[in-house]
């Protein structure tokens, strides 16, 4: 049960719903239980099967005690009224005990509607949640498809297989509890065998079902890796076709897509088992118990008239339904246990980025980001190692090193994408975890090398820092960043869509839509991915004319990745296997005649 402690958790405020859940159907089910208690002993006495009782029985609270008072009302009805009006009292009770039950079970359904949907509601909210405060470095680990499926598929897997045996594990043990209680009561001798058998069908049950969730669990995987597989042939069609690639790919997905066939057969053949062989079972104990049963009434020893026996038979075969019910909410249920897992991986994953209880507001950046001998291992690879710089307010820093060098870490441990994990890091002279991480980033803004736009509009993706812009502020913006005029020839304007990840769009006006959004946020502190190293000559200048509007009079970190655009960077730190190995300015680099030299010269040689 402790799997399901989460479910449990969202169920705490709804203990109200859940009562009335079980009223309703404690109820639903004694009114069937009446429905059937009235038909073998009544009828007999009815058509002259048995003689009418009338003398006034004692009245007793065992199983023969109450059939005989009732036996008694019955036949004072006869005798007044005729049999046939005392048939037409049985129908018309029958009939009014099973609109009761029938209007009970209704109730307990629009009970459960809206727990059903409330738990699954909070599950997904929780796990989306989750999913924005994990750390960048979380989804490097991970494979998009896979958390994807997670979010889709075992989401779907728990509201299927779990929250739908919710009804099925609160009523049938319930059902179940009801009739065997009545069945004690009809006969305790004929009661202890069936008590000895029923857990023996369990048992075997049980061992069907061990190995559906390891399958289960098998089969979510292999889903998470067909959403992967999906996910990189859209990003990369032009990749496939250009290499004609596309039966390699289709290869890859094939045999994946035929494993997962092959796990989903052997998991359906498993829970399909479940029904017919828990009602062979069930049919089975019945044979042994009309067997045993019958011999003790035809022997006068089971404390039972031939009457009493055939109301405990038809009694004892309300248990094989919900029997049935039951075998096969418990194979669903593994199903979705393996589902619960896996999505509790998710929830329950370290936040390696974690806000101070006491953390306090960052109103402004007066005056430096200081990075105080900071360091940073991922795993056991070190890639930053001793760092001590210290960037004054409206300076341009540039990073330079070649790839792997730590220039992104290095730009990333100031937003707290990660968190140092040695030194400290300082905004105005204070750690920065001491600080609220919304705080922070307020005062920043990122334009990496690859432009993300959302699919929406273009409006919509300038405002993504700032929600409440007007119209007026948006646009200017989108001047400042040179992307005015292309926005006004488009059809719609700014309220122009621009498909997922920005397809609609040229790579540069991709690129200046980004400049519009951090420009429009007005942060203090920009991070600039080289920007323009993957664009035309003619995008390159409206977007480096739009960035060196956007670095007026504010403090830059600039990754650069073409060494001529930061050549009146105040400071150039060079760094190579995560140290400082350089550290100046252009012209007292190039004197230097090292790293950074060589570098530059490479560059112009190409």
């Amino acid at each position: 049960m402790k799997k399901f402690a989460r479910i449990f958790k969202y169920l705490g405020d709804k203990k109200g719903n859940i009562l009335l859940y079980f009223l309703f159907n404690l109820l639903s089910i004694l009114f069937s239980l009446v429905s059937l208690a009235m038909l073998a002993p009544f009828l007999q006495l009815l058509f002259g099967k048995e003689k009418l009782l009338t003398a006034e029985p004692a009245f007793e609270w065992t199983a023969a005690g109450v059939m005989q008072y009732m036996k008694f009302q019955l036949s004072h009805l006869i005798s007044d009224n005729g049999p046939v009006y005392a048939l037409a009292a049985i129908c018309i009770t029958i009939i009014i005990s099973i609109f009761f039950k029938n209007l009970f079970l209704y109730l307990g359904l629009r009970v459960l509607t809206p727990m059903r949907n409330h738990v699954m509601t909070k599950l997904r909210a929780e796990l989306y949640s989750r999913i924005l405060q994990l750390p960048i470095g979380y989804f490097t680990e991970q494979r998009k498809g896979d958390i994807i499926s997670r979010m889709s598929n075992d989401i779907n897997e728990v509201e299927w297989s779990i929250i739908g045996a919710m009804e099925v594990l609160i009523k049938e043990p319930l059902t179940l509890i009801i009739v065997v209680v009545s069945l004690i009561f009809l006969s305790p001798a004929l009661s202890m065998f069936l008590l000895i058998l029923l857990p023996l069908t369990g048992f075997v049950i049980g061992r069907v079902s061990r190995t559906l969730k390891k399958q289960s669990n098998t089969a979510q995987e292999q889903q998470g890796l067909l959403l992967s597989v999906l996910d990189e042939t859209l990003g990369g069609m032009r990749v496939i076709k250009a290499f004609n690639a596309e039966k390699l790919i289709s290869g890859k997905f094939s045999g994946i897509n035929k494993y997962l066939n092959h796990v989903r057969n052997m998991m359906n053949f498993r829970r399909d088992l479940a029904s017919p062989m828990s009602e062979f079972l069930g049919v089975m104990v019945l044979t042994a118990i009309l067997w045993f049963g019958g011999r003790l009434v035809l022997n006068n020893q089971a404390g039972l008239e031939a009457d009493g026996f055939i109301t405990y038979i038809v009694f004892f075969t309300q248990i094989i339904n919900p029997a049935k019910a039951f075998s096969n909410a418990f194979y669903n249920v593994q199903r979705g246990s393996a589902a619960i897992a896996r999505i509790e991986e998710i929830i329950t994953a370290p936040l390696k980025v974690e806000e101070a209880p006491d953390a306090k507001p960052l109103h402004s950046f007066n005056s430096s980001i200081e990075f105080r001998n900071v360091s940073f291992a991922y795993e056991d690879a070190i890639i930053l190692d001793d760092i001590n710089l210290v960037i004054e307010k409206g300076k341009t820093i540039a990073l330079v090193g070649s790839s792997g060098s730590g220039k992104s870490t290095l730009a990333d441990l100031v937003p707290r994408f990660h968190d140092v994990t040695k030194g400290e890091i300082l905004i105005d002279g204070v750690n920065i975890k001491s600080y609220t991480l919304e705080s922070v980033r307020e005062q920043l803004s990122i334009v990496t090398q690859e432009p993300i736009l959302f699919n929406d509009t273009i409006a919509a993706n300038i405002a993504l820092g700032k929600p409440d812009a007007t119209q007026a502020e948006i646009e200017h913006a989108a001047r400042v960043a040179n992307a005015h005029d292309f926005i006004s020839h488009k059809e719609d304007g700014y309220q122009t869509n621009i498909g997922d990840r920005g397809s609609k769009l040229s790579g540069g006006e991709r690129q200046r839509l980004t400049i519009a959004r951090a420009l429009l946020k007005n942060p203090p502190i920009l991070i600039l991915d080289e920007a323009t190293s993957s664009l035309d000559t003619e995008s390159e200048r409206l977007v480096q004319d739009a960035i060196d509007h956007m670095m007026q009079n504010r403090t830059s970190i600039v990754i650069a990745h073409r060494l001529s655009t930061i050549r009146h960077a105040d400071e150039i730190i060079v760094l190579q296997k995560g140290k400082i190995v350089e550290r100046g300015n252009h012209d007292s680099l190039i004197t230097q005649n090292g790293f950074y030299k060589r570098l530059v010269d490479m560059q112009e040689v190409k």
